[in-house]
């Protein structure tokens, strides 16, 4: 049994313990829980005469996310615009990883594979895009594709089209922004992962006369996968909530979640909405979060089982 001096010094390292993490959980109680839970309050509440919010306790914010009733006939429907919005966000963002997953493997792929002393240029081109704001990043991509931008002149100039392409302000040029601004949150966990990936396996597996997708499929993508699941989640989470980027590019008829909930707290003037909208957007991302943590859980059981 433990004496009392040793269960001294454990309660002490306890206290110990609890004493250095205190400022930490008293800043993620503050400034995380508490403007949360303050949302979930508002969502639950009336919106206010002109601004704010009521302190009446109602489900309507909720409801109106999914249902909005007819001015006219007073009768109930699906609220068909929200959804669109939602479907959008969604499908854009899936579209985003898949495109930076597409390029940024490769990318990652080609720096993990450069000479050691090499390596480190490669990832400071990579980072370079993050030294400017995401706002001129934006503007730059706006500068490419608009009516008379870069790409329709140098098309036009080589006659390959006759009048510009209309690309600016629709969905199309949302996506090709998202996938800019977010591609170096995909290449680097790619990159981190295949830089501890061991060559010589895929060297006996070419030995066993195996073709190069199936090194990759069997091979190069299991051992790779935490990299593939980090660089998703980083890329999808921030562009199902982006604001700046469907803004500029999409105009606002292309406006997605975010720009949705900025309008509901700005212009609409409907607070219990906009945090009911913010509330579905956490959660959506949290579904998206546990889908990926339970896909990779599942696959590295099996991989272990065999």
């Amino acid at each position: 049994m433990a004496s009392a001096a040793e269960r001294a010094s454990r309660a002490e390292d306890v206290r110990r313990y609890w004493a250095l993490c205190a400022p930490a959980l008293f800043l993620l109680l503050v400034g995380a829980s508490g403007p949360l839970l303050i949302v979930v309050v508002y969502s639950f509440l009336e919106p206010g005469d002109y601004s704010g919010v009521s302190w009446r306790f109602t489900f309507d914010a909720w409801i109106n996310v999914f249902f909005q009733k007819d001015i006219f006939d007073e009768t109930w429907g699906v609220a068909d615009a929200h959804l669109t919005i939602f479907w959008r966000s969604v499908r854009l963002s899936l579209l985003t990883t898949a495109i930076t997953f597409a390029f940024g493997f490769p990318m990652a792929w080609f720096i993990a594979t450069r000479p050691q002393k090499e390596r480190a240029l490669w990832l400071f081109l990579v980072t370079i895009p993050f030294w400017t704001n995401l706002l001129i990043r934006t503007f730059a991509i706006m500068e490419v594709i608009r009516n008379q931008g870069l790409l329709n002149t140098a098309l036009m100039g080589l006659g390959l089209i006759e009048t510009p392409i209309q690309i600016l302000y629709t969905d199309a040029a949302v996506l090709i922004g998202m996938a800019y601004v977010y591609l170096p949150l995909m290449v680097l966990p790619l990159y981190a992962a295949i830089d501890r990936f061991d060559f010589r396996l895929a060297e006996a597996a070419y030995d066993l006369y195996a073709s190069r997708w199936r090194v990759m499929r069997r091979v190069v993508l299991p051992i790779v996968r935490p990299g593939v699941v980090a660089g998703c989640i980083l890329v999808f989470v921030p562009s199902l909530g982006a604001y700046v980027t469907p803004r500029v590019l999409g105009g606002g008829k292309n406006m997605m979640i975010g720009n949705f909930i900025e309008l509901q707290f700005g212009q609409g003037r409907n607070w219990p909405l906009g945090a009911a909208l913010s509330m579905l957007l956490l959660m959506i991302v949290m579904i998206a979060l546990l889908a990926y943590v339970r896909v990779s859980t599942r696959k590295d059981a099996h991989g272990h089982g065999a």
